[in-house]
Parts: structure tokens; C-alpha cells; sequence
């Protein structure tokens, strides 16, 4: 057994999520620090245990049941004392609920504006936004226990793929805009702006309740034969690279994560003013912000990018500083590897 901070991952999510997905990125980065010895706690999932196990993690099943699963609770705490871990980190609801206080240090991360009846125990807390940690401190919890620590990319080289497919034509800008079609998402304003301007092609990825009308939208706007309305998809951070920009309209948009996805791919980038967008752009420098629910607005900042390749590009060259300087696997890497050092280290 590798010497070092011994630390269980636990997370009882779903198959697919971003939450699922940034656990096994963060997982199968931090095994590249010499001083952590990690261990993964998780329900079953193929595809995310071979992606940690290439890594060199050990993994471990369970069924993370509810609060009448006995055995199973039985059985997992069983499974934290035998391991006797430094630090058990727990991602969501459901882990962070099912670990109980030990001689661990227990980390609760938070990706969420979660209720926090199952996050109070916790000895830490992780909150991926300065929004978010602001409201455990809201909720009555010290804030010298808090860390704020965000998300990095995918950082997985994709391929571009041309800039005519979707039966796009090959002369007209693409705007690209992504995420599940639900009014949170603003994409309705995004049509709306779209009749403002000229002669671009918008790839609209994601599907959700609000499908069928926003393509009844686009008819009656007219801008039909503008709009690409590709589905969910898996390769958004491909598309991005053969975006000229990547519009983000949300009414909420509590994350920001995709920011820190267009930055790393090095895509103009133009968001409305929503908590996550709106903490982390510098407007101006790294993309442009807009107000939610503003479509001249928004329509005016596509327009401004469009006719400034230079400062469009400029723009997204800051982007990309600025994820190498706050977002990048490294440096969120490196947080986590001294947060961990310094809570084993506290009396």
C-alpha cells in the first residue's frame, strides 16, 4: 500500500451528470500526486470505474440506499473503518448524508445551492463558486471551515470538426449555444437576438421540454433556416473549437461551468449577467456580459464580436489566460492536494 494522505472519494450519483463526470476527472488527476493514497467509494458504473482504475485508483461498490437500507449502511461504514481513511470527501446529497463523523476528516464538496440537512456534520466544505460559499456562510456555517474551489475542464484533445457540417454553409459565422432546453436557459432570448443579426448560423446542442416550441419559436421569428437544432451532444467541447462564439443566455446559470469549458477551448465567449457567468467573466476582458432577458442586448454584443474578429479573438485569448491561471488541472489539482495536506496537519 503506497504511503501518503489516505483519502476516499464517495460519491453516490447517477450514470451520466457533470458532477459524476468532473468526480472522475478530479480523481483521476489527483493520482498524480505522490502524497495522496486514494481510494474511490462509488456505485457501480463501468465505464467511470475503468476510467479511475486506469488511473491506478482502487475502487470500491456500494449501493449508497436510503435511509432504510440498514445493511448497506452498515456495510459501507464498515468499509470507511477498515480502510481508516485521513480524509473522506463526499460529492452530493446522498454520500455526504450516508458518512457519518469518525476520525477522518470528513470534506463535504458542493456543487450546489443544496439544503444542507445533510452537510452540517461535516468537519469542511468545499463549494465550487464564491456564490455558493457565500451561502453556507449564509446558512450559519464558519466560514473558516469553507474553501472555495472551482472546477477545471476536459482537457482531452478533440478533434474540430468542419466548420460546414450540420449542413451549415461554409461562409457564415456559427454560434454555438448548449445545455438542456428549459427556460432557466434563456434560449428563446437567443432566437430572439438572432433576428438582429446577419448571416450566421447558430448550432443550438441539447434537448429538454421546451424542444418543440423553441423550434415553433424559430419558425414564426423566421430564422429557421439559421437554426441547427442538433440534440444532446457529447462533444460540445469540440464544437466550441469550430464555434466563432459560443453564447451562453442564461436566465440561471448558477455554475458557470461551461465558461470554464469556452475559456479552456479558446472560443469567444458572451454570457448574460446570471450568478455563475456573472462571478467569474470580467466583462470586457475575458467575454462580454449581458442583462438576463435582453435580447437587443444580447443581439448588439453577437454583432459587436462579429464585425471585430481582432478583439474577438483578443477576447478569447484572455479567456484562455485566465483558465490556465485559476481552472486549469493543474492549478485546481494543486488546491485540493493542499487543502488535504493542511486539514491532516490541523490540530
Amino acid at each position: 500500500m503506497p504511503e501518503g494522505i489516505r483519502v476516499v472519494q464517495a460519491l453516490a450519483g447517477a450514470a451520466v451528470g457533470g458532477a459524476e463526470n468532473f468526480y472522475t476527472r478530479l480523481v483521476a488527476a489527483l493520482a498524480d500526486d505522490p502524497g495522496l493514497d486514494q481510494h474511490a467509494f462509488t456505485r457501480r458504473n463501468p465505464a467511470r470505474e475503468a476510467a479511475l482504475r486506469s488511473a491506478g485508483i482502487p475502487v470500491q461498490r456500494f449501493r449508497f440506499g436510503g435511509p432504510l437500507d440498514l445493511v448497506d449502511h452498515w456495510v459501507y461504514r464498515r468499509a470507511l473503518e477498515r480502510l481508516s481513511p485521513d480524509i473522506v470527501m463526499t460529492w452530493m446529497s446522498r454520500a455526504s448524508g450516508n458518512t457519518p463523523r469518525g476520525p477522518w476528516r470528513l470534506v463535504n464538496r458542493l456543487g450546489h445551492y443544496y439544503n444542507l440537512r445533510h452537510y452540517r456534520h461535516a468537519d469542511h466544505w468545499v463549494g465550487i463558486t464564491r456564490g455558493i460559499c457565500d451561502y453556507l456562510v449564509r446558512e450559519g456555517l464558519p466560514a473558516e471551515r469553507i474553501s472555495c474551489i472551482g472546477n477545471f475542464a476536459d482537457e482531452t484533445t478533440l478533434p474540430t470538426p468542419p466548420r460546414d457540417s450540420f449542413d451549415t454553409p461554409a461562409d457564415q459565422p456559427v454560434l454555438l449555444a448548449a445545455g438542456r432546453l428549459h427556460e432557466n436557459k434563456g434560449f428563446d432570448v437567443l432566437l430572439q437576438a438572432l433576428t438582429q443579426v446577419e448571416s450566421a448560423t447558430l448550432w443550438l446542442a441539447g434537448d429538454g421540454p421546451l424542444a418543440l416550441s423553441l423550434k415553433q419559436q424559430a419558425r414564426e421569428l423566421g430564422v429557421t433556416d439559421r437554426v441547427r437544432f442538433l440534440g444532446w451532444r457529447d462533444d460540445v467541447g469540440a464544437l466550441m473549437q469550430a464555434a466563432d462564439q459560443f453564447i451562453c443566455p442564461s436566465r440561471h446559470e448558477g455554475l458557470g461551468s461551461i465558461v470554464v469549458e469556452a475559456w479552456f477551448r479558446g472560443v469567444p465567449l458572451i454570457a448574460t449577467a446570471s450568478q455563475g457567468p456573472g462571478e467569474l467573466i470580467s466583462d470586457g476582458e475575458d467575454g462580454l456580459l449581458t442583462p438576463i432577458d435582453d435580447s437587443g442586448a444580447l443581439a448588439a454584443a453577437i454583432n459587436q464580436l462579429l464585425q471585430n474578429p481582432g478583439e474577438a479573438q483578443a477576447m478569447a485569448r484572455r479567456g484562455r489566460q485566465t483558465y490556465r491561471e485559476r481552472f486549469s488541472r493543474a492549478v485546481i489539482s494543486r488546491a485540493y492536494g493542499e487543502l488535504y495536506r493542511g486539514l491532516v496537519d490541523r490540530p
